[in-house]
């Protein structure tokens, strides 16, 4: 089996809730999403998506995205899909780092595998250990009365582990959390997460305002490493990992050095399933928790999200998102779905999704053989 043609389309996804809010001033109302389609000779196809969080979140956006796979699709064109090592070799060869623009190709190529061995993906990830994993919500920035509402707006929808946004003046900050933790119960978890919007002493004061509070995760506070390194040392509230993990070197020097209780596995950010499968492994035996999830995105990203939980120990899994319960457009008939705060994982082969190829519009780029 060989590649014969790949297509780049774009698909604009509208946040459900309006307006999604972070640290700094970031706010999100659409977000261009790419979505890859490789073909074979056989006839197989195999979907991949990634979508940035925009183009100051990380140092990724759409564009790049699209522009670094007009050189990435020439090289795996003639390449056997299932031989995912080559496939990666190749487009690591055709251009360095721009990892979650690969990763939408490896993880198509991860789909025709399924597809073509008559297996799902989370078979192919090492085989199904839960049926299904609980799902987090994002509580967009605002006032500690307004993300305390939204979260029992949320809490009443079954969902029992949140994400604050927080990241802005620390005491302020500290109140929306304590507010939160006080308005929800012992089967609730909370993240507050500055999404790197504290320097160092603001992120030190933030976490001895939050340090007494029950079922409080610390996560990204600061933009660099050893920022978050030095924050590590003086709470003991469990620190969550997320913008300054990439790769297995900064995973581990988290791990050793920070002290991490859990790190955020972004799959595109990573560079798709490969590598996602790689970190996740390390994380199982290292004994630290993951979050699994992406940047943004919709069905088919919430797809590759619920493979990867529904292989990963229970244990091991801190929480998921479903990317696609956060927009309003889906290209599969908003497959996977939650169930009251609870997600699975499709069952079907490769991803286990019928993407309606008329919700995908004409090709941006289309590569042949």
């Amino acid at each position: 089996m060989r590649i014969t043609q790949v297509d780049v389309y774009d698909v604009e996804l509208t946040y459900v809730h309006g307006s999604y809010v972070m640290s700094g001033g970031r706010v999100i109302d659409s977000l261009p999403s790419t979505v890859v389609r490789v073909t074979t000779d056989s006839g197989l196809q195999g979907y991949g998506e990634v979508c940035p969080l925009g183009s100051t979140y990380l140092a990724s956006h759409a564009g790049g995205a699209r522009a670094a796979l007009a050189l990435l699709a020439p090289a795996v064109i003639g390449l056997d899909p299932t031989n995912l090592a080559a496939v990666n070799d190749a487009m690591d060869a055709a251009l360095m780092g721009h990892e979650y623009a690969k990763s939408p190709v490896d993880i198509a190529c991860w789909d025709i595998t399924g597809k073509a061995f008559g297996t799902s993906v989370t078979t192919l990830l090492g085989g199904l250990r839960q049926d299904r994993f609980p799902l987090y919500m994002a509580v967009p920035f605002g006032s500690p009365a307004e993300m305390t509402d939204y979260v029992l707006a949320r809490r009443a929808e079954g969902i029992h582990r949140f994400q604050l946004k927080v990241g802005g003046d620390p005491v302020v900050d500290g109140a929306r959390a304590r507010q939160v933790i006080e308005a929800t119960g012992e089967d609730d978890l909370v993240v507050a997460d500055a999404n790197c919007g504290w320097r160092l002493n603001d992120a030190i004061t933030a976490a001895r305002l939050m340090e007494d509070l029950p079922r409080l995760y610390f996560e990204q506070p600061c933009p660099t490493m050893e920022e978050c390194i030095e924050v590590r040392k003086r709470t003991t509230l469990p620190m969550v990992y997320d913008e300054v993990v990439h790769d297995v070197p900064t995973m581990l020097r988290a791990v050793r050095e920070g002290g991490a209780g859990a790190f955020n596995l972004k799959v595109s950010k990573v560079g798709g399933l490969t590598k996602a499968k790689l970190m996740r492994d390390l994380a199982q035996d290292l004994g630290i928790q993951v979050t699994i999830e992406d940047t943004w995105g919709g069905d088919l990203v919430s797809a590759c999200s619920a493979h990867l939980a529904a292989s990963t120990r229970s244990e091991s899994l801190l929480t998921v998102s479903f990317m696609n319960d956060w927009t309003n457009e889906h290209v599969a008939g908003y497959q996977p779905r939650s169930v009251n705060g609870f997600g699975s994982a499709p069952t079907g082969p490769g991803l286990g999704l019928d993407v309606d190829e008329t919700t995908l519009g004409a090709p941006l780029l289309t590569v042949t053989s």
